[in-house]
């Protein structure tokens, strides 16, 4: 789940000032993707615009499992990886505005039962910090074979994510919290496993019940999508074009459940875009307080300018203001999102299959096409 940024093709585009379309008409834009999918020998695809508060542009093209003949549709699910971090935030916003977390609430303070296990400098760890990837929990669980001892914790999904707190806060962690970006799926891990301490209730059920529901996406859940042996689903390919079923053990369909709050939803295009559309002033749904929505995107200044889930790019012309991109993958699925609050425009993309370009050709192709389409 590595997130991997390939931002200069997209930037390049975006930034030549290319006009708007002041009111486009719902469109099927299949027939933009389709030659993405042949050119880059990719399975399926499937892609949506968002414009002042509606899903006004989708399509899907392509197949569900590469070699079998039924095709992509706008319903079916994606597994969008490291994007399901900034659900991750979402709900963390939303038991902050309830006053059952706090942004300074450290882990120390959540979970004292590991007082004496814990690494002194991983209690002062906030969630802030967590959830910013400046909270020094590592990039890689390869060290003490720990990456292998999550995938063989029996049990709850939450008895694995306290596990995995239990033994990555046991060591010192890689910078001192608050000092270094260090993209770490144990972080957002940890973070909901906070929100998991604090309501008693499992990070899924919470998601489903504080995202899924109230942004009527039932279209929604976890892990690899689809049922072993039916085709009736979207499958992971590997990059050798392999389909990986979603029962798979060897090769594993997903990452192991204790990272889940890193990257473990899967859903339709169109239920993705119903929160994303949160982020966009002209949403009617608001999850959080407003100035909640803005803490959830304002950055740490730095190299990578990261806000929670999200990679925030200032004064970005083509969005009279900043943007916000990220990218998830498990290694067999890839799935792209755009932002631009000012201009209240959002496209997102997602591919049974990883391949970063083919994702970004799809954006170029769409925003292209949406942008200067009025002019056509």
């Amino acid at each position: 789940m590595r997130h991997t940024w390939v931002l200069t093709v997209v930037c390049s585009l975006l930034q030549t000032g290319t006009a708007f379309a002041t009111d486009p008409a719902q469109k099927d834009i299949s027939s933009l993707i389709a030659p993405v999918i042949q050119a880059n020998n990719v399975p399926g695809m499937a892609a949506t615009v968002i414009q002042s508060g509606e899903i006004v542009r989708v399509g899907a093209a392509g197949v569900r499992t590469r070699g079998k003949l039924e095709n992509v549709t706008v319903a079916d699910r994606f597994h969008i990886g490291s994007d399901t971090k900034a659900m991750t935030a979402m709900l963390c916003g939303i038991l902050v505005d309830e006053g059952k977390l706090k942004w300074d609430q450290t882990i120390g303070e959540t979970f004292p039962e590991l007082s004496k296990t814990m690494d002194p400098q991983y209690r002062t760890v906030t969630l802030e910090q967590l959830l910013t990837n400046r909270g020094g929990a590592p990039e890689q669980l390869m060290k003490d074979n720990l990456w292998a001892r999550v995938w063989q914790q029996q049990g709850t999904p939450t008895e694995a994510r306290h596990f995995l707190l239990t033994e990555v806060t046991s060591k010192p962690p890689e910078a001192a919290p608050g000092e270094k970006f260090i993209y770490s799926n144990a972080g957002f891990s940890i973070a909901g496993h906070m929100a998991e301490k604090v309501t008693g209730k499992s990070w899924e059920d919470l998601i489903r019940e504080r995202i899924f529901v109230p942004l009527k996406m039932t279209n929604s859940g976890f892990g690899a999508p689809g049922t072993s042996r039916k085709n009736d689903q979207p499958r992971g390919h590997e990059a050798s074009g392999i389909a990986i079923e979603p029962d798979s053990k060897s090769p594993p369909a997903d990452n192991p459940v204790a990272i889940g709050p890193a990257g473990s939803v899967h859903c339709s295009i169109e239920d993705w875009a119903r929160f994303v559309m949160v982020y966009l002033p002209s949403s009617k749904t608001k999850l959080v307080k407003p100035e909640t929505l803005t803490k959830l995107q304002t950055p740490v200044p730095g190299p990578m300018n990261y806000a929670m889930g999200w990679r925030v790019l200032n004064n970005q012309p083509w969005a009279n203001g900043p943007a916000l991109t990220h990218a998830g993958s498990n290694t067999m699925w890839y799935a792209v999102a755009w932002i631009a609050p000012k201009r209240d425009f959002a496209v997102l993309v997602a591919c049974n299959q990883a391949n970063p370009k083919a994702c970004n050709d799809a954006v170029l192709a769409i925003i292209g096409d949406h942008f200067n389409g009025a002019k056509k």
